[in-house]
This record gives structure tokens, C-alpha cells and sequence, in this order.
């Protein structure tokens, strides 16, 4: 008899981009063509001094290990981008290193969670904030975010959760955002800021997506005044360096903050590659205007990919603000069809033609409130986005082939209509 598994390993849910991602993969592998824009990726190639300083780290043997909190040098850049690029007050002491950014959701609930507490969390949400949280026996608490308020959080939500929760502890806030393509303005987190400061309230500010600004800046809660106190801010060379898979991010904190993050990932990851840090600190002191040119190249494919999608009957996108996704509202078209929008997702990579797909995600993939949007990438080249927009316009119309799907897959039968709003 093998040991039983923990509850908590039991009661994990993934980050569904990675399964449908699979799927994609498989069919590929059988012959059918799939456009992918499923999965939160950059097509564009590394910054070329962080290419060229990675390989020059490896011949001159930077493959040991290093400080746990980072090398010194990367958290001097470190500081000094976010500084002159955010308006944060940090210095070296105040960074900490790690494999990407997701990470940081771990370490922050690890830092100021006890069994019990609430975290608000706005939804949708990105999918790995539930089992970090639930991780530390605290409770996830829901404010939806809302397509007619630009996916934007409310200050009255968070007023709410303070004086109604049992337990209030921290707030999670993703801006820009992931999967709405939302953004909280300066205005907004002088609100938030205005409302916590003082308070026994933490903030983790996740902004991956801190380049991808379509209108106006990028801010953070960390550059309010007295925020950096109370705030966890997690950055990742994934999108703005297209350098997902060399794994690199980092965390902006109180000092006192970031020798406790610092501990844990002594204990857990011991130190994040120095050959991958100096190729980080490359990128951000050498690379800021290749990195600005693909930002506009991923902004062309928001609009294309906007644009083509709201000439379609039945879907309803907003103006792209930021993020290279687009979340389209489909309620009309999953009513018109019985399905739920998950369910029309993988329709179209799985049941819509036998030898094409396209692959992206159902909005309920990132929590309740997110049923009846599409979350779409646009990590493709631009005439396949164009190609997919025509598949989708024709796909949605064999409504004999969606009842097919339907019949050999009736969990995404839609029970009740969505409300349309």
C-alpha cells in the first residue's frame, strides 16, 4: 500500500493554458494545423544582449552557485529600473530574485498568511493564485471584475472586504491584467493606497505585463507613498525579454520583506542561476529599445486580432488597453449554441474542422466570473491571427458539427443561458 496524498495535493487546480497547450501539441503531432493562442508566450526571440551575455556567462563559468537573494549587480539594475522606470523606491536591498514571477505568489503568501485569513481577489484571476493561497490554509475571497467598468478593480470592493471579512489580510492585484487586458490607473491605486495605508493589509502586485501598455503608463501600488511597506511587487523578463523559458523574475519589498523571501528561497530553490541573472541585468541596462520595438510589434497583433474578432456576430471586445491578450465577450454566441464558453474553446481547436484548429481558453478558466469571455493570445505570426479569424467566423456557424461536439462531450452543455450585460 503507497502512502495517502495530503488533502492539499488532492485539491490542487493547474493553470489551464499549460492543458489546453498539450492538447494543441497532440493534435499537431497527428497532422491537423492548430493556431495556438492559448498559451501566454512571447514569438519573438530573446533581446539580443541577453543572448549574447548568457553565452558569454556559461564560457567563463558563471554556473555556481550565488546569493540567495540574487547577485548584488542584478539587484542593483534591478533597483534602478524600477526607480527610474516606475517611480518605486527601491535599492539593491529591496529586490529579490527568483525563477519568473509566479513564484512570488508563493513566497508572498508564505511571508504574511495564517490559516484563515482572507485575501481578496479579483476575478477572473490568474489560475495559481488559488492553490498558493489555499497553501496556507487561508480563504480566497471573490470581487468580480466587470466589462462595462473596463476590468478595472472598485474601491468599494475593497472597502467591503475590510470591514466585512472575519479575517482581512492581503490583497491581490494583477495589472495590467491577466486574462482582461484591464488596467488599474494611478488614480485607482491612489484610492486603494488612500484606503490600506497603515492598515494590517498586504498587497502582492503581480505586473508581468508592465511594457504592455497600450494607453498611457504603467503603474505600481509600490511607488504610492508608504506602499512599498506593504506591498509585494513581482516582475519577469517573460514578456517584456521574451525570455520565458530562461526563468527569471524578481520581487520588489520592504527590506525586512525581502530577507524573509530571501529564507525561503534559500530553503527551497537555494539561489536563481547567475548565468541567467547577468543575462537579466544585460536586458534591462542594454536591450530597452529592442524590447519598446517588440511592444508595438505584440500591439499591432492586439488591435488585428481586436479589430477582427469584434467583426465577428455575437462577440464583444473592448479597445485593447494592455497585456497581448484579448478576452472577448461570447455569451450571445454560447447562448445561440447550448455550449458554455470553455466548452466553445475547445470546439474550435477539436470539433470545428477536422484538419484545422484554432486553441484558446474559455474566460471560466480564470474563476466564475469569467464564464462567457475567450481568452486569446496573440503569440502567432499576423496572418495566422488573420487565419484564425476567419476559421472562427465560419466555425461558429456549422452549428450541426458544435451538437456533435456536444453529444461526445456534454459537460460543456450550457445549463442555463449566461445574463447578458
Amino acid at each position: 500500500m503507497s502512502p495517502s496524498i495530503s488533502q492539499f495535493a488532492q485539491s490542487l487546480t493547474v493553470e489551464t493554458a499549460f492543458t489546453v497547450l498539450a492538447v494543441a501539441k497532440s493534435l499537431k503531432a497527428q497532422g491537423k494545423d492548430v493556431v495556438e493562442l492559448e498559451i501566454g508566450d512571447s514569438p519573438f526571440e530573446s533581446t539580443a544582449s541577453a543572448k549574447a551575455t548568457g553565452i558569454e556567462a556559461i564560457t567563463q563559468n558563471e554556473s555556481h552557485y550565488c546569493p540567495s537573494p540574487g547577485l548584488p549587480a542584478f539587484r542593483e539594475a534591478a533597483a534602478k529600473f524600477v526607480r527610474e522606470e516606475f517611480n518605486i523606491p527601491a535599492e539593491a536591498a529591496n529586490i529579490v530574485v527568483a525563477p519568473g514571477a509566479k513564484i512570488f505568489e508563493q513566497y508572498f503568501c508564505e511571508a504574511f498568511l495564517n490559516p484563515g485569513d482572507g485575501v481578496l481577489v479579483f476575478s477572473p484571476y490568474f489560475p495559481t493564485y488559488l492553490p498558493n493561497i489555499a497553501r496556507r490554509g487561508a480563504r480566497m475571497v471573490l470581487a468580480p471584475l466587470k466589462q462595462t467598468n473596463e476590468f478595472r478593480p472598485e474601491v468599494a470592493q475593497i472597502k467591503e472586504f475590510l470591514e466585512n471579512d472575519p479575517q482581512p489580510k492581503a490583497i491581490f492585484l494583477n495589472s495590467p491584467h491577466n486574462p482582461t487586458g484591464g488596467v488599474t490607473t494611478e488614480e485607482d491605486l491612489k484610492q486603494i493606497a488612500d484606503l490600506v495605508r497603515g492598515k494590517d493589509i498586504a498587497i502582492f502586485s503581480d505586473e508581468p505585463y508592465c511594457h504592455m501598455i497600450w494607453e498611457g503608463a504603467h503603474h505600481s501600488i509600490a511607488a504610492q507613498p508608504g506602499m512599498l511597506e506593504q506591498s509585494v511587487a513581482a516582475y519577469t523578463f517573460s514578456k517584456s525579454y521574451s525570455m520565458s523559458g530562461w526563468r527569471l523574475g524578481f520581487a520588489v519589498a520592504s527590506i525586512e520583506v525581502a530577507d524573509y523571501i530571501s529564507k525561503m528561497i534559500n530553503t527551497s530553490l537555494s539561489c536563481t542561476p547567475p548565468l541567467v541573472q547577468l543575462a537579466g541585468k544585460a536586458a534591462l541596462e542594454r536591450d530597452k529599445t529592442e524590447r519598446d520595438e517588440v511592444m508595438q510589434k505584440f500591439r499591432e497583433k492586439v488591435v488585428l486580432l481586436t479589430e477582427g474578432l469584434n467583426k465577428i456576430e455575437g462577440f464583444n471586445t473592448l479597445d485593447p488597453l494592455a497585456t497581448f491578450y484579448v478576452f472577448p465577450n461570447v455569451m450571445e454566441v454560447c447562448n445561440k449554441l447550448g455550449i458554455t464558453s470553455h466548452g466553445l474553446a475547445l470546439y474550435l481547436l477539436e470539433g470545428a474542422d477536422d484538419h484545422f484548429g484554432v486553441a484558446c481558453l474559455g474566460g471560466e478558466c480564470f474563476g466564475e466570473a469569467g464564464a462567457g469571455f475567450l481568452r486569446f493570445s496573440c503569440a502567432e505570426p499576423n496572418d495566422r491571427l488573420t487565419q484564425a479569424l476567419e476559421f472562427i467566423t465560419e466555425a461558429i456557424k456549422k452549428e450541426d458539427r458544435v451538437q456533435a461536439y456536444l453529444e461526445s462531450h456534454p459537460q460543456f452543455r450550457l445549463a442555463k443561458p449566461y445574463v447578458l450585460s
